[in-house]
């Protein structure tokens, strides 16, 4: 079995939930405290392993580019003269922590499409696709995890996530499950944003994917699907469907982190800054005295 050296990120989106914000900055680059969304997502492939990453852009994305970039020399000058050692440690540590490929999305809307962008530098070998926009919080890391899984079982691995409130069920595709051992399924179908009565689990299967080379074609044989876009999960069907099986592990000590909207987006930025070693005293402080009526 071949390992999983490469990990693509989708990056292409409009970001129109932020809008005017995402006009020209890209919503992967939106600030959790002092570190980008994208970054938690490179560090985790990087906690897992991983050191090629592959982030799928469109228009409006340099600045991914330029973060995961050497700091440029003026700015390298200043905190040398500032004797801010600590600060140009860490981002020469983030220019250097991984291989980083970035390819501009060709095709039709839908997330599949950034994943047959990846093609010609995936090749024959089996890969990870994390979304450039939500990271898990997890120890081992979720894609380790992940990894572990597929090395055991092959197959399509997807990540999954238990659902604590009855009625966010709706939000999510939930999987109809076959236990495998522990804490690890066999995935007999997902249910696309189900009635919370009818779901047939409460685990959500998304975030995370470690797929076969195979993929490539099935996404390229689909038809487009709702809303007329290239949809992953129906290529990953159409897998299922010639005898390619479908596995899911619910990650073990994991908080699931979704910046993709403001409401949840706010969630997270408040969280993270509360454990904040540089300022989650004050900031508790703070909180505390808000009036809240």
């Amino acid at each position: 079995m071949k390992k999983i050296t490469k990990v693509i990120i989708p990056a292409a989106g409009f970001g129109t939930r932020f809008l005017p914000q995402t006009k020209a900055m890209p919503k992967e680059m939106l600030p959790i405290v002092d570190k980008p969304v994208i970054q938690y997502v490179v560090e985790e492939a990087v906690n897992s392993g991983i050191k090629n990453i592959i982030i799928i852009t469109g228009a409006n994305k340099r600045a991914i580019e330029d973060h995961f970039d050497s700091p440029n020399e003026d700015l390298v000058k200043n905190l040398k003269q500032g004797n801010k050692v600590d600060f140009l440690n860490e981002l020469e540590k983030i220019s250097s922590m991984a291989n980083f490929i970035y390819i501009r999305q060709k095709g039709p809307y839908g997330n599949g499409t950034p994943v047959l962008s990846a093609e010609p530098v995936i090749e024959d070998e089996p890969f990870a696709v994390l979304w450039g926009d939500e990271f898990i919080y997890s120890s081992p890391p979720r894609l380790a995890q992940m990894i572990g899984v597929y090395e055991k079982y092959g197959g399509v691995v997807i990540s999954g996530v238990r659902i604590e409130k009855k009625e966010d069920l709706k939000r999510y595709g939930i999987a109809d499950l076959e236990l495998i051992e522990k804490n690890i399924y066999k995935i007999k179908q997902i249910v696309e944003k189900p009635d919370p009565e009818k779901a047939p689990s409460n685990i959500a299967t998304h975030g995370g994917y470690i797929l076969p080379p195979e993929i490539f074609s099935a996404l390229k044989k689909i038809k487009p699907g709702k809303g007329g876009e290239i949809w992953l999960v129906d290529a990953i069907n159409y897998l299922k469907e010639q005898g390619i099986p479908l596995y899911t592990v619910v990650i073990d000590n994991a908080k699931y982190y979704d910046t993709g909207n403001k409401l949840e987006y706010m969630k997270t930025v408040i969280e993270m800054a509360i454990h904040h070693p540089d300022i989650n005293g004050e900031f508790k402080k703070f909180i505390s005295s808000l009036d809240l009526s």
